[in-house]
């Protein structure tokens, strides 16, 4: 929530700027600017030489900028919430691993990996040092449900195939056609993982009773319901 109304303000306060307004407190910045016009009624960009000011009576867009000091790139939503934050806050702002994980939200294709960034920038725009944004991260993990018996009575997990981040926890919930239980099969899960410590000792006989595991190690984890292995009640866990 904090995030996204950081984002809302920043894109409020906007990346646009006019050739009549200087940037304040931005003498560490080099901007890259994009020139406004509109040609035959159609808003066009022109990129600007790095440093280049925008023409005084024209409107430029900042595409990305540069620090002098450090030489790292940032976004222009970046760009924005440095100019707006206090300057206590700003001066204690990671802001290049602000910006990095931004890149890392707008860029990855992986779930797990956006959901982690995302999580850290959260984070450190609320201020939080790094460690404490790693510690955030890493409670932002989630539990996903595993029903044991289809709610028509089949023998089967429902889904049969669930995936997780590193970190999460799964939840196996008796449903239906019960007892069962969870038992992984000791060859079809990663290297140095313990099959006995994730599996079940005993089974579930009443409905609604449960069975949560945290996993820690990538790979894919084959199980089984023991009473009922041979009818098919087997289910694949992959974590990412």
């Amino acid at each position: 929530i904090v995030l996204l109304g950081l984002l809302a303000a920043s894109t409020a306060s906007a990346e646009t700027i006019r050739g009549t307004k200087e940037i304040e407190n931005d003498s560490d910045m080099i901007h890259h600017l994009d020139l406004e016009l509109t040609i035959e009624g159609e808003r066009q960009l022109f990129p600007l030489l790095p440093g280049t000011k925008c023409p005084t009576g024209h409107q430029c867009r900042v595409r990305s900028s540069v620090s002098r000091t450090s030489g790292a790139k940032f976004a222009p939503m970046i760009d924005s919430m440095k100019q707006n934050y206090k300057t206590t806050l700003a001066m204690a702002m990671d802001w290049e691993a602000l910006n990095l994980n931004f890149e890392t939200v707008v860029h990855s294709d992986n779930y797990c990996t956006r959901r982690t960034a995302m999580a850290k920038a959260a984070a450190i725009a609320g201020g939080a040092s790094m460690a404490m944004a790693n510690t955030q991260a890493a409670n932002a993990a989630e539990t996903k449900e595993v029903l044991m018996g289809s709610d028509s009575g089949l023998l089967a997990f429902v889904p049969a195939k669930t995936q997780v981040c590193k970190g999460d926890s799964v939840k196996w919930i008796n449903n239906k056609g019960g007892p069962h239980n969870v038992v992984f099969d000791e060859d079809a899960i990663p290297e140095g993982v313990d099959q006995e410590a994730i599996s079940m000792d005993e089974q579930l006989g009443e409905e609604g009773d449960t069975f949560v595991m945290k996993f820690d190690t990538a790979g894919n984890y084959d199980y089984y319901c023991e009473p009922h292995r041979g009818a098919g009640m087997n289910g694949k866990l992959i974590v990412v």
